[in-house]
Formats: structure tokens, C-alpha cells, sequence
């Protein structure tokens, strides 16, 4: 029977698995491998493992299972496979699918990692990838044709917040029989709705606001059972790239809360936005939730809300955004994001460093560009802390 949870109630219940002791919290099963009671079982298990049936860690765990359940169920696809880490998840889900002569569609507004692995390694192996201005359907519509295999895209970029229509460039992937990879970290799975809108792949790294404290590597990815059991999981369980169950256990006991911490991050952002927004030392202020945004419109319908980061370009470049940056008192500088702490990023010398000055001018990645995380601090506190650090650079 298919449960009629809410969101809070399924982050807090979906996929429990409990043992004989019926334990309350989710049980850590740190295990390597699984004893079958006779040989038989053993080679049964090996040619068809049931629901609840496993093998060896890479594999599968319970512990694992519990979370790729909730995730599938929150994000409202038929199932998904817990990967070592983000990037993790978007190599597995792109490399597991395509072969030479391939041809892929992608958004050119990536992390640069994600870049990597479509410049670099399937460019590499023979796989074909045309880049497009992410924001522009006739774009999307020039460059997928009938023998495109896949798209991708970042719903929300980083670290520019552009958005991507992304029922838009489903009607038109599809059209040609082309499947959709998501790359949802910005979105959060609390204000997405990425299934409903077209996307046929959901890719999170859940070291973000999934774990939302700032302790492991994690990611997953989210389709359909024949996708994730047929086309992922061969490819990832013979890699290496799988989730450990203590990891799995801590993005359990993230996701309990993450729907409160995602809402409580983007009121915040919010505020932030609006009151950064014409100060003289910043050239922009980009957040999806300011009708300033270009995209304001689309934020709105797409996710309901503007999200939990901010960006801004303090006019003055490098030197004074590191003065604004070391000033801070409550954010912290790092490079993570959807922390319940504010962190505080200089994607040009950090995050996006080794582009070339030509993409990262294409990105809008300036020498002044600040992305802002938001935490759970105090929206008031957080602004005065930021306005004394605008103060001093």
C-alpha cells in the first residue's frame, strides 16, 4: 500500500529496518560481508538476491538500504544506490550509462569537477559532449538531436545561482529519447520537485545538506528500479564507489531534520538577500528569491522558494573580498555548503581555481564573488556580522 506521508513524516520513518531487538534508532550494521546459513542459500543469494537479502558491503547493507529508501521515497523515484561521495554519484550515474560514439548535452555552468568529468575522462573513452548556455532552450534545442543519449545540467548553478528550466529541457531530451541526469545539490530534495518536472536521474552529493552537519562524504543517486539495479549498480558495485554503512548512518539521521533546516536556511537566505542587496561595495547581489533575480519567475514555480546560498560581488575585487572574508566573525571560510553553519566560499581562488580566466568569465566568477551558505544562526545576527565585515573591506 503506498504510504500518504508528508515530507516530515517520511524523512523521519521511510525504509526503517529493524532487528530482532526492535531498536528505536537505526541500527550501524559494520559489516563486511553476510554468513548464509547453508551453501544452497549462498548459491541462491548469488544468482537472485531478495528485497532484504545480501551479499557483501559494495553491494549492499541494511543500513544502506534504509537510507537509499528514504532518499527514493522523499525524492519520489522508484529506488537509488548511496555512493562513496558527490562526485561519486555524478561519474557512476554518467559513466555507467554511456559508451564511445555517445553524445552528450551539458550545461555549461558546472562545478568544476563536474566539468572534469565530462571535459576530461568521457571525452577521454570516446563519449561526445556539446556544451550549451543552461538557461537557454534553443540551445538545449540546437545541440539534442535524435542520437543524444543523455543530458545534464546543475538545476541550480554553482556558484552563479542560474537556473535551468528543467521541464523545459525534458520535453526536449525526451523528445529525441534522451535521458535527464540532474545534478540537484543546490535545490535541495526538500524544494524540488525534479521527477514531476521531467528529470528521469536525480544526482545529490549528501555531504551537503542531506548530512547538513558537516561530517562525511556522501551522494546518491535517484530513477527508476531498472535504471539504478540494471544500469548503476553493476557499474558501481564492481568500481568501488558505494556508500559505508557508518556513512549511511549519519545521512539517516540528517535527513530527520533536513526539511526544518532547508526551510529555516532559505528564510534566512532571504533576509540576507534583500538586505545586501544595493549596499555600495557590492557590484550584485544574486539570490533566486530578490525579483531581481532574472530567473525570479522560475525559481517560484520550480522550487517554491529561493534556496539556502547567496552569492554577491564585492566591487572591489580580490583584495577586498579577502579583507570582508577574514573579518567575519560568525561564518566560517570553507569550501562545503548546506552546513548548519554559515560558510563563507571564494569560488575564483577555491572552488572553480583551475578553470581558465575565459570559462570562469563565462560563469561570472569574479575576482569578487563571494557564495554564501546559510546556516541555522540567527538571520539578524548573521547580517550584522556581515555588514561589519562589508565594513571592513
Amino acid at each position: 500500500m503506498t504510504k500518504d506521508w508528508k515530507t516530515r513524516t517520511t524523512l523521519v520513518h521511510e525504509g526503517s529496518r529493524r532487528s530482532q531487538y526492535g531498536e528505536m534508532a537505526e541500527a550501524i550494521f559494520l559489516t563486511q560481508g553476510f554468513a548464509y546459513p547453508d551453501a544452497e542459500t549462498a548459491e541462491a543469494r548469488f544468482i537472485k538476491a531478495g528485497e532484504d537479502e545480501f551479499i557483501y558491503a559494495r553491494y549492499g547493507n541494511p543500513t544502506t538500504r534504509m537510507f537509499e529508501d528514504r532518499i527514493a521515497a522523499l525524492e519520489g523515484t522508484e529506488d537509488a544506490f548511496a555512493t562513496a561521495s558527490g562526485m561519486a554519484a555524478v561519474s557512476g550515474a554518467l559513466t555507467a550509462l554511456l559508451r564511445a560514439g555517445d553524445h552528450v548535452v551539458s550545461a555549461r555552468a558546472l562545478f568544476g569537477s563536474c566539468l572534469y568529468i565530462l571535459e576530461e575522462v568521457l571525452t577521454r573513452f570516446g563519449v561526445k559532449v556539446t556544451f550549451v548556455d543552461g538557461a537557454d532552450l534553443d540551445q538545449w534545442r540546437a545541440a539534442v538531436t535524435p542520437g543524444t543519449k543523455a543530458v545534464f545540467f546543475e538545476s541550480m548553478s554553482n556558484p552563479g545561482l542560474e537556473l535551468v528550466d528543467i521541464r523545459g529541457v525534458a520535453e526536449i531530451a525526451h523528445a529525441a529519447g534522451a535521458l535527464v541526469i540532474v545534478d540537484n545539490v543546490f535545490a535541495t530534495p526538500i524544494f524540488s520537485r525534479a521527477v514531476e518536472q521531467g528529470a528521469d536521474v536525480i544526482v545529490y552529493s549528501t555531504t551537503k545538506h542531506i548530512d547538513g552537519q558537516g561530517r562525511a562524504l556522501g551522494g546518491v543517486v535517484c530513477g527508476t528500479r531498472d535504471y539504478i539495479r540494471k544500469v548503476l549498480e553493476p557499474y558501481m558495485k564492481h568500481t568501488g564507489g558505494s556508500m559505508s554503512p557508518f556513512t549511511a548512518w549519519l545521512m539517516l539521521n540528517g535527513m530527520v531534520t533536513l526539511d526544518l533546516r532547508c526551510r529555516a536556511m532559505a528564510e534566512s537566505a532571504l533576509k540576507i538577500a534583500t538586505a545586501l542587496e544595493g549596499h555600495p561595495k557590492l557590484s550584485r547581489v544574486i539570490y533566486p528569491g530578490l525579483t531581481s533575480h532574472p530567473q525570479h519567475d522560475l525559481a517560484k514555480a520550480q522550487l517554491g522558494a529561493g534556496g539556502t546560498l547567496v552569492t554577491f560581488d564585492i566591487a572591489a575585487g580580490k583584495e577586498a573580498a579577502f579583507r570582508f572574508m577574514n573579518a567575519l566573525t560568525i561564518a566560517k571560510i570553507s569550501n562545503n555548503l548546506g552546513d548548519a553553519k554559515t560558510i563563507a566560499t571564494h569560488p575564483d581562488t577555491t572552488t572553480h581555481q583551475r578553470l581558465p580566466q575565459e570559462q570562469k568569465d563565462a560563469l561570472g566568477i569574479s575576482k569578487g564573488l563571494i557564495r554564501l551558505s546559510v546556516g541555522l544562526e540567527d538571520a539578524g545576527d548573521l547580517v550584522a556580522d556581515l555588514m561589519q565585515a562589508l565594513d571592513a573591506a
